[in-house]
């Protein structure tokens, strides 16, 4: 039967190449226009994402406040001010807590290199602070370590921007020496450029980086500008954020429950916020783009209509001889569907070069890095040929009852 009903098809495309062109033009429209809208929508969920995880990773940044409450007979209003004992103290009691860091804050440290003067933001922290923040040290340089915070070394990591704007583009600053505050200090490498959406005291890319042992030495500093927790998976984030209010109320002598005590920027609660509100980005161009492809639906559905009319003597005889209404219908299912099927190939393959080819554009700047980022994944693919079935049968189900209830007598007077 199948044999039979492909053969019919491909004598129809024959016949009718004009008619078999539009409808397939139709939804290989409607499939790009879907197919497009999602990739493109995918990939700036991604970047959003990942442009914010590359400012911290899982973190809870910890800041000092001043109680509200009464506690214990002590009066609200007190401030408070944390240390890297602290820390330790978080450390020891939160068996979920993976990775921590001090975080000792200097605005416009003034930094030069030869006669390149400039200012920026400067940080002293641990070694676990790169990998929180993904500043990853491109190939040739490496991030601060173990021995240059027991050793209290001068040495300093760069980011990226203000390496290039201390040493020119296209030099190696790795191993050469930058004047810092007055100080010399060392550079031992530059942060890999990275998208970064979301910051605190601006962008990583210009930021000084330091042991975090150097900076109390040389700047005699005794209380933190706030400390790094993150937790060892994202479940158990919350979890750690209520124990950290009850850990340090205890050494602070606050009430857990007053939540100005601390101020905690909650970098996991902004990612999940984050993937919402991508997913709904994605859900709306899925709906435009669908929107898209059932008007293509409605064109072929118009179009086996017409054909159902042109064929009305065709059907009345198969009928007077014996086929059944099941074969009728069958014939134009089949016919819409390998239309739908075929056009949304042809889209889909369009799409993927589309896709590829913006993919492959040079992300000179952040703006690109939104635009050019669309991703072709399995579940788009899938979902597409999902809604193509569904209404290419559609299409041919309504004409096809239409033709199956065809009166054969009074088709053969069909003009």
């Amino acid at each position: 039967m199948h044999r039979i009903l492909l053969e019919e098809f491909i004598g129809d495309l024959r016949t009718q190449k004009l008619r078999v062109f539009l409808t397939t033009f139709a939804i290989t429209w409607g499939t790009l226009a879907i197919v497009l809208l999602l990739s493109f929508g995918e990939g700036l969920k991604r970047a959003v994402y990942q442009g914010l995880i590359n400012a911290g990773d899982r973190l809870l940044m910890i800041y000092g406040g001043e109680t509200s409450k009464v506690h214990e007979g002590l009066a609200k209003g007190r401030r408070i001010r944390l240390t890297e004992e602290d820390l330790d103290v978080i450390q020891r009691s939160i068996p979920e807590v993976d990775l921590v860091s001090p975080s000792y804050g200097r605005s416009n440290a003034a930094i030069e290199h030869g006669a390149t003067k400039t200012t920026s933001y400067m940080e002293g922290v641990e070694p676990a602070f790169g990998e929180m923040r993904h500043m990853f040290p491109a190939p040739g340089g490496r991030f601060i370590d173990a021995r240059d915070v027991a050793e209290k070394r001068r040495v300093v990591f760069l980011g990226d921007t203000l390496a290039v704007r201390l040493f020119g583009a296209g030099v190696d600053p790795v191993g050469q020496m930058v004047v810092l505050d007055g100080l010399p200090f060392r550079v031992i490498g530059v942060m890999q450029r990275k998208l970064q959406t979301s910051m605190n005291n601006g962008p990583d890319a210009e930021r000084i980086v330091i042991p975090a042992s150097t900076f109390r030495a040389i700047y005699g500093a005794v209380y933190v500008d706030h400390l790094l927790v993150r937790p060892r998976e994202i479940r158990d984030a919350k979890r750690v954020k209520a124990r950290v209010y009850e850990v340090l109320g205890r050494r602070h002598e606050f009430a857990a429950d007053d939540q100005r005590a601390l101020g905690i920027w909650d970098m996991v609660e902004d990612g999940e916020t984050t993937r919402k509100l991508g997913l709904g980005i994605q859900i709306f161009l899925g709906v435009v783009g669908g929107l898209t492809l059932l008007v293509a639906g409605v064109g072929v559905a118009n179009i086996m209509y017409v054909v159902v009319r042109e064929r009305t003597k065709e059907i009345g005889v198969k009928l007077a001889i014996g086929a059944r209404k099941r074969h009728i219908m069958a014939q134009f299912t089949f016919e819409a569907l390998l239309l739908s099927l075929s056009g949304g190939l042809v889209g889909l393959l369009l799409s993927a070069l589309v896709v590829i080819g913006v993919a492959s554009l040079p992300k000179t700047n952040e703006a690109m890095e939104f635009i050019a980022s669309p991703v072709l994944s399995w579940p788009i693919g899938l979902m597409t040929v999902a809604i193509l079935t569904l209404i290419g049968l559609a299409a041919g189900l309504f004409p096809a009852r239409r033709a199956a209830a065809v009166d054969p007598a009074e088709s053969l007077r069909y003009e």
